[in-house]
Formats: structure tokens, C-alpha cells, sequence
């Protein structure tokens, strides 16, 4: 099961659920395990049709997380909301044992507000440092 998007946390930084890849074979794992595993991320992006920056982390079957950025500073950033939202959606569907995803509506508003041609959310964002000086 992929991590949802169920909420706004998820969707300032990841626009859609955040992939699960397949396991690797104990063939890719005895041949070239390191190589194998970026394979598979790769593979899990393009079988998906899912942009790398769009949803910058993937979870490795029988691994564990990965997640990358511009900057390493960035990456590290990816992988903190990609465990905090991890623990929000587990809590969120133990409670509710229903599919609660955020409708595409809000999904496109907080992620485009934050990463769209006319983004204007953000700390380091120009229109909202403008905005803060104003205040």
C-alpha cells in the first residue's frame, strides 16, 4: 500500500500518494544490490507515470524510505514531512478504517500554491516575503 495523500501536510509537499516499490529478487540483490535498488525506483516512477519531482521519496519494498531534493538540505526536509506523514495517515486510517484522500481540488491548491508557475506560499517564496515586509 502506497503512503495517501490525505492531508494538507502531504499535500504542500508531495503531489499524490508517495509509491511503494516493488521487492527486489534475490537475483538483483545477489548481483548488484545497490544498482538494483535505484533501479527500482526508477522503475517504480516510470511504470507510474509518476513525476520524480512531483513526489520526491519512494518507499523500497522490504527496505525502507528514500527521498531527494535540489539541495541536500532539501532531501532531508522530503524525508522528515515523508515521516510525519506516514505516522498522520496511520493514525488517520486506524481511526477512520476508511479511504479518506483528499480530493483533487485540494490536493492541486495546497501543492501548486507551493510549487505552481504562479506560486506565492511559502518562506522562501518572493511573494510572501514581499507580503511578510508589508506587515
Amino acid at each position: 500500500m502506497d503512503i495517501p495523500n490525505l492531508n494538507t501536510t502531504a499535500a504542500d509537499t508531495f503531489y499524490g500518494d508517495v509509491p511503494i516499490s516493488e521487492a527486489l529478487t534475490q537475483q538483483e540483490i545477489e548481483d548488484a544490490y545497490e544498482e538494483n535498488t535505484g533501479k527500482v525506483i526508477v522503475k517504480t516512477f516510470k511504470d507510474r507515470g509518476i513525476d520524480h519531482n512531483a513526489v520526491p521519496a519512494v518507499l523500497v519494498s522490504q527496505h525502507g524510505p528514500f527521498s531527494w531534493g535540489a539541495t541536500p538540505a532539501k532531501a532531508v526536509y522530503n524525508a522528515k514531512v515523508l515521516e510525519v506523514v506516514a505516522e498522520m495517515d496511520y493514525h488517520a486510517l486506524t481511526l477512520t478504517h476508511q479511504d479518506v484522500h483528499l480530493p483533487q481540488y485540494l490536493l492541486d491548491k495546497h501543492y501548486y500554491r507551493k510549487h505552481g508557475k504562479d506560486a506565492y506560499y511559502g518562506q522562501d517564496n518572493a511573494k510572501s516575503v514581499g507580503h511578510a515586509a508589508k506587515a
